[in-house]
């Protein structure tokens, strides 16, 4: 359990920055270069790795050497496991919701008929 819960802080820290969630959507279409992932965004170089860095290390991506082109490609399991959380949480609220509507309808009744 502790294993999941770290993987699973390293993908939010991960997504925590707007940088880097732009990169991951980009990479939801398709490999890309880091010189394509790094295009649209104004810093240098080396700052842009230091996202590439965070990104990999969380193992929402991997990236691959060919000569000097580095291509990144989308971890989706990561990002499926990090869903997986969401589900959970949503299905646990859902349900505390549901049971605080019922007790409020039941309080509203009692109520009423006082």
């Amino acid at each position: 359990m502790a294993h999941q819960n770290a993987a699973l802080d390293s993908v939010f820290h991960a997504l925590a920055d707007p940088t880097r969630r732009a990169v991951i959507q980009r990479l939801g279409r398709g490999s890309a270069t880091i010189s394509e992932l790094a295009q649209p965004f104004e810093m240098a170089l080396p700052s842009f790795m230091k996202h590439i860095g965070v990104l990999e290390r969380s193992r929402l991506i991997v990236s691959k050497k060919t000569g000097r082109v580095r291509t990144c490609l989308l971890n989706r399991d990561r990002l499926i496991a990090a869903e997986r959380w969401f589900g959970k949480q949503h299905a646990l609220w859902g349900s505390r919701y549901s049971n605080l509507d019922g007790l409020l309808a039941k309080l509203n009744g009692v109520e009423n008929e006082g």
